[in-house]
């Protein structure tokens, strides 16, 4: 039963929620390198004006080092967008339970997938396909070591494409992850094409499902790159592996439902 004293959303004139529906309030949190004072509150107000912010309340304006002030703002905005017209291009693929992916492996396919993962090229940061590999998982979502139907394997950090690739191929794996968290310069986007072109020159585009990862991956990013898909920061083990046993049957020509 609705209740007809919340204000409907205007999905076309969409702006953010603070106190009243539509009143476009938005938290802005920074510092600036000068001692807390009143000069340095008015510093930073005249920094918000200048945003087009309006209605500006300093809620916190507190000492973060010897020369440094943190503020913690409030201010209104007068913009909105249409969210009927948005589209977003992204992973379609229906989340399903580890239990559900077991089985639908178990009777659909009969043999374990193997899955390769690793950070490539000269990245050390392990976080992103630890969460997603190991046995422990993230946020309550157990990694695909825990799946009885896949074989994972976490290659870990700074794994070249070459070597990726050759294993990969030599222990039949059907999916490769790729997990990049190291942006300078670009880099993680020349490694993952880099590694695609490789791939592509071995041949094995049709054989293998190729997923990257990373907290500025995206899934177009990743399509450009020629992956078949790309995931981002709050990616669980599931919606990987969800990902993975769809587009594997798809490619089989075998329906999942």
């Amino acid at each position: 039963m609705s209740d007809s004293r919340v204000t409907p959303v205007d999905l076309k004139n969409l702006k953010p929620y603070g106190d009243i529906m539509g009143d476009g309030t938005i938290q802005l949190a920074f510092t600036l390198p000068v001692e807390p004072s009143a000069e340095a509150r008015e510093a930073a107000v005249q920094l918000v004006t200048k945003m087009g912010f309006d209605q500006i309340k300093v809620a916190t304006m507190e000492k973060a080092a010897d020369g440094f002030a943190f503020f913690v703002i409030y201010g209104n905005i007068k913009h909105s967008v249409d969210f009927t017209r948005i589209h977003v291009v992204k992973v379609q693929s229906k989340k399903r339970s580890r239990a559900e992916i077991d089985e639908i492996i178990r009777t659909k396919i009969g043999r374990k997938l193997k899955v390769f993962g690793a950070c490539t090229g000269y990245d050390a940061h392990t976080v992103g396909i630890d969460a997603i590999i190991n046995m422990k998982g993230f946020a309550g979502d157990y990694g695909l070591e825990r799946y009885q139907w896949i074989d994972a394997r976490n290659l870990g950090a700074q794994v070249q494409n070459e070597e990726l690739l050759k294993l990969a191929v030599a222990e039949g794996a059907d999916a490769i992850l790729v997990s990049k968290v190291v942006t300078q310069h670009n880099i993680h986007l020349r490694d993952l094409t880099e590694l695609m072109a490789r791939a592509e020159k071995m041949g094995v585009l049709d054989h293998i499902i190729f997923v990257a990862g990373g907290p500025r991956v995206t899934h177009p990013m990743a399509l450009e790159c020629g992956f078949d898909a790309g995931f981002g920061t709050g990616t669980k083990p599931s919606d990987v592996a969800s990902y993975i046993v769809e587009e594997y049957l798809r490619r089989k020509g075998i329906p999942i439902d």
